[in-house]
């Protein structure tokens, strides 16, 4: 078990619990890098990867691709990200090559309660973000 699993240990009871029992499930992603995918029944086309790269945790879950956005609302789009970054509790708007996502980031000794609040939290915007941005996605 890596550094991070250790870390993270619990987490899947902690995220359930705090959104009213949903199940969660916890896989570690291969590869050089230790990344571990959250997915809470639901909501599994918005899974949420939680990495470690020092000195902070991130919990990433990608919204939607650049190929995804109308181009006459890209602007617009882009513009209102920006307006709403500072209003959403524990996450920020951001891009990972052609991917929109939603993150949060914490110190890399954040206990695991404290990362299963960034996570449920994370998992909650995720879903208004989609809805408050459909009007700019094919």
């Amino acid at each position: 078990m890596n550094a991070l699993q250790q870390q993270i240990a619990g987490l899947d009871a902690l995220v359930s619990a705090r959104l009213g029992g949903a199940a969660v499930e916890l896989r570690p992603i291969p590869g050089s890098v230790p990344v571990i995918q959250v997915t809470v029944e639901g909501r599994e086309e918005l899974p949420i990867y939680v990495t470690c790269a020092e000195p902070q945790i991130l919990c990433v879950v990608y919204l939607w691709g650049e190929d995804e956005v109308k181009p006459d609302q890209r602007t617009t789009l882009l513009e209102t990200m920006l307006d709403l970054n500072v209003s959403i509790p524990l996450s920020s708007f951001g891009r990972i090559g052609g991917r929109y996502v939603l993150f949060g980031a914490l110190a890399r000794n954040a206990s695991v309660q404290d990362i299963a609040e960034d996570v449920t939290v994370l998992s909650d915007n995720s879903l208004d973000a989609l809805g408050a941005f459909s009007e700019f996605l094919n």
